[in-house]
């Protein structure tokens, strides 16, 4: 029995062989038995942002809210100041008063916007920086496959790796004289 199935194996062999030979392809295939594998990495590189921060002293100036004093005050001494000067009697007398109570509370406006006080104060403040950083990383490329066949050893290059037993395409032709 296990000769006949074996001469019906060798038969169904030398058919497929002779298809192949006759146009249909031009190989078979089959598995062989690796002997050794190899990864091969290369190396890339990897950016990545970074965010650093840190506490800094920051200075604040305070302007002084509005007064009205100096303005009042130059309004009233220019006021006085021109009515004791004018030479005049009513209206025109009058008139001088307005004008510089007017002159001189613009005036004490002006010089108080001059000296106008305030005051700093210092508070800590969180301030943070993105950079850009960059790593070198090893990357899985594929594989050097060595393989034996028949008695003979191959190598190839492969993506995956192949595992015990790697797929061939044995290739039938005559041998030419």
């Amino acid at each position: 029995m296990k000769t006949k199935a074996m001469t019906i194996g060798t038969a169904l062999l030398i058919a497929s062989m002779t298809a192949t030979a006759g146009g249909h392809r031009d190989y078979y295939r089959d598995t062989a038995k690796v002997i050794d594998v190899e990864p091969i990495y290369r190396s890339v590189e990897v950016s990545y942002p970074e965010r650093e921060c840190w506490d800094e002293e920051v200075d604040h100036y305070h302007a002084d809210s509005k007064r009205y004093t100096p303005t009042v005050l130059g309004g009233i001494i220019g006021g006085v100041v021109a009515n004791k000067i004018s030479r005049g009697r009513g209206r025109g007398r009058d008139a001088a008063t307005v004008a510089g109570a007017l002159l001189g509370g613009a005036i004490g406006h002006d010089i108080s916007q001059q000296h106008r006080g305030g005051h700093y104060s210092t508070s800590v403040e969180r301030r943070c920086e993105v950079s850009h950083r960059s790593r070198y990383e090893e990357e899985l490329v594929g594989y050097d496959v060595t393989y034996r066949y028949k008695g003979r050893e191959f190598t190839t290059r492969t993506r995956n790796h192949p595992g015990k037993r790697i797929p061939i395409a044995v290739t039938v032709r005559p041998v030419g004289d």
